[in-house]
């Protein structure tokens, strides 16, 4: 196998990363580097000689200028050919032009008012000016910060970027060379550093993004840590140009909006605003072949001019056409950011550099990997909006509708483009479907909404979140966890229990009577008191561990009860009722309250003995009570061991041929209903039945409340 090639002065293989030249008399190859040729002076060499030929032939021969107003500034200066953007006369012309005055359409704003909650209700669709930092959350290097400074935290051989405005051509050289033009005290040409980001260098440390762009930002809330793809760094730029630097119209990458700051020096900015109409015009002359020759402005409606002075800072919304101008040397900081806004507009801003082919270094670095992620993030955001009964904003129903039609198309390209994006751990197809379906839920919610039926929360509800950028993560993940479950347990449509038709009922009772509070029985406290401090003292550990929960309870249990009660007999005093009525009325209420417990049938007929007296309902050791409710079987009333029973205080055992277990202490508060199992047993109410019979062996309603008076009749009714 023959060797590689070796070129230039230092004898090394051929690297593409590395600018190289040839020499015109020996026709070999040097890297500019080696031969002190930057790569922006090359095109101003006619005829090169290498430092071995340079000692017969003499030095390289230089291109003549001809004209001030071409990027090949050797063509005849015959007045014929159009001024193009960037040269020298287009940079004077353009300085004595008038426009109109960007205060038309830029929105002023303090810091502290520039929040994610004033956006997503505002929008985000004009730019936004701030004059002073404070409140922004945006941290810089002080106003004396210098070009020399970025040398000393970046690194002289770092590689940068620069622009050749005159011919409006990118170039790269090392960043100590970049430092050295820009001290001259006469600079042969016009060079702008525009793309030079710092978040892998020690001058990060120095410059903290606004706030605003850190909570909206896709990559900082959604690119995942273990992604195969490597993380996007777009967020921290520093731009240094120089006197009479000109970038020509352009929308950034991925249609990310922008911050910029202007630490020292100033910049003017010639903003287009993104209409249709506008981003056909650009499209078409972004693909023109004399797109230089014509100055996009002069195209569209209006284009306004926005002065931004030192210390101001300037946000520029997604798909803004603008154009930029250096008119003093000039420091800026800024940054580019992905967001949830304005999805739709990105994603045609991406198709569009697409269609014009835009070079992968001036693209959004794995816009569409990024796009997947927010894809698996966002089905979460709308599970969880549909399940809180919210509706979401409509700029993320719009944004998702968007997103699921750039999906469907990457996914279809794939068989032609081979250039998969997907990650690994992402089901593509799976995840459309599922992101459709709930775009159809919602769009039925609406339909239903719109004809009459319950409308769900709207999006300006403080109890809907808007997006995932304002969860806590923490929240989220105990939210997603806690949905899965219960879609695990719970396939068909929960069934209400008998505690949720209750206790419904008996507000609408108590809405009705609209009678006020009676005062507490004492002697009832009393007893409910010491009852409390016989349990305390049997189990102390366990009052320790749940001593607030337990306080909260017994004194709900007795504030509902010496409330309920007495209302109830005074009520059948000053009403004659019958007496099913009654005790259809108190035992409603012990229901709610938690504090009935219904017998063994055995007992149901000749119980002389309170239940809570027998020794089989309580715990030696813990002194606690167990309360069963659902069954009627010999399991679900305790026929366990005593100890067994204690040590179990809360017990879910779905035993085969038995309904589900529900036992717990009176010490501890009851689950709510919609965390219990759903009981198989039928509603009580004959309405909710429509006259059924309850299951055989299950106590009726009136059988229990029969129970429950006689005992509260006779003063045995004790916690």
């Amino acid at each position: 196998m023959a060797a590689a090639p070796l070129y230039c002065v230092c004898r090394q293989s051929y690297d593409v990363s590395r600018f190289m030249i040839e020499c015109d008399i020996c026709n070999d190859w040097f890297h500019g580097s080696c031969v002190q040729v930057e790569e922006h002076h090359a095109v101003d060499i006619d005829v090169y000689h290498c430092p071995k030929c340079d000692v017969q032939h003499g030095p390289s021969l230089m291109k003549n200028r001809n004209n001030w107003h071409r990027h090949d500034y050797t063509e005849p200066d015959d007045g014929s050919r159009p001024v193009q953007a960037g040269t020298s006369v287009f940079v004077r012309e353009l300085q004595n032009r008038t426009f109109p005055s960007a205060d038309e359409i830029m929105v002023q704003m303090q810091g502290h008012q520039v929040t994610q909650k004033y956006l997503e209700k505002q929008g985000f669709r004009y730019p936004i000016t701030v004059p002073k930092v404070d409140g922004l959350g945006l941290k810089l290097p002080p106003s004396s910060f210098s070009v020399r400074d970025v040398e000393e935290y970046v690194g002289g051989d770092k590689i940068v970027d620069v622009i050749d405005v005159a011919r409006q051509a990118d170039s790269k050289m090392k960043l100590r060379e970049f430092v050295k033009y820009y001290y001259k005290p006469h600079r042969p040409k016009v060079l702008n550093v525009i793309s030079l980001e710092f978040s892998d260098t020690k001058m990060a440390e120095l410059v903290v993004v606004p706030d605003i762009a850190q909570k909206m930002s896709w990559v900082e809330n959604y690119w995942p840590d273990d992604s195969f793809f490597p993380k996007p760094f777009v967020q921290k730029y520093c731009l240094m140009g120089v006197k009479d630097s000109y970038t020509d119209f352009h929308i950034d990458f991925g249609g990310t909006s922008v911050w910029y700051h202007v630490l020292w020096g100033e910049k003017i900015f010639y903003l287009i605003k993104p209409t249709q109409a506008n981003l056909a015009l650009y499209e078409a002359w972004s693909s023109s072949p004399n797109q230089s020759e014509v100055f996009f402005g002069d195209k569209v409606d209006k284009c306004y001019k926005c002065v931004v002075s030192q210390g101001t800072t300037v946000l520029i919304p997604t798909g803004w056409i603008h154009a930029v101008l250096t008119s003093q040397d000039c420091m800026a900081f800024g940054g580019n950011f992905l967001h949830n806004l304005n999805i739709g507009m990105q994603l045609r801003c991406y198709e569009m550099e697409r269609r014009l082919k835009t070079p992968d270094l001036f693209k959004f670095p794995y816009f569409e990997a990024i796009c997947w992620y927010v894809a698996k993030n966002l089905l979460e955001t709308l599970k969880e909006l549909r399940e809180d009964n919210c509706q979401p904003p409509a700029y993320l129903t719009e944004g998702v509708k968007a997103l699921i039609t750039a999906l469907k198309n990457w996914l279809k390209r794939e068989v032609t483009e081979p250039a998969s994006e997907v990650p690994d751990h992402i089901r593509p197809n799976r995840l459309i479907k599922e992101l459709t379906k709930e775009i159809r839920y919602l769009e039925e919610e609406q339909q239903s909404g719109a004809g009459g039926s319950k409308p769900m929360k709207s999006q300006g509800s403080g109890a809907c979140p808007l997006t995932r950028s304002t969860l806590d993560r923490a929240s989220h993940h105990a939210r997603r966890t806690a949905r899965r479950l219960r879609h695990h347990h719970h396939h068909a449509p929960k069934t209400p229990s008998n505690l949720e038709i209750l206790e419904l009922h008996t507000r609408q009772v108590l809405k009705r009577l609209e009678v006020g509070p009676f005062e507490e029985d004492v002697p009832f406290s009393s007893t409910v008191t010491a009852k409390f401090n016989k349990a305390s003292v049997a189990s102390a550990a366990a009052v320790e561990r749940s001593l607030d929960n337990n306080l909260r309870l017994v004194m709900c249990h007795v504030k509902i009860f010496n409330s309920v009660v007495p209302l109830l007999a005074g009520l059948c005093r000053e009403h004659p009722t019958s007496p099913t009525t009654e005790e259809e009325a108190v035992e409603g209420m012990l229901s709610m309250a938690g504090l009935l417990y219904p017998q063994r049938p055995e007992e149901s007929s000749t119980a002389q003995e309170p239940w809570w007296s027998s020794p089989a309902h309580r715990s030696p050791d813990r002194g606690t009570l167990h309360q069963s409710s659902g069954s009627n079987s010999s399991e679900a009333w305790g026929d366990q061991s005593p100890s067994r029973a204690a040590s179990t205080p809360l017990c879910l055992d779905p035993s085969p041929g038995t309904d589900y277990q529900y036992c717990e202490t009176t010490l501890s508060p009851p689950l709510h209903p919609s965390k219990r199992s759903a009981p198989n047993t039928p509603p009580i109410s004959n309405q909710a039945t429509k006259g059924k019979r309850p299951k055989k062996g299950m106590a009726t309603t009136k059988q229990r409340l029969g129970k429950i008076l006689k005992l509260s009749r006779n003063n045995h009714f004790l916690l």
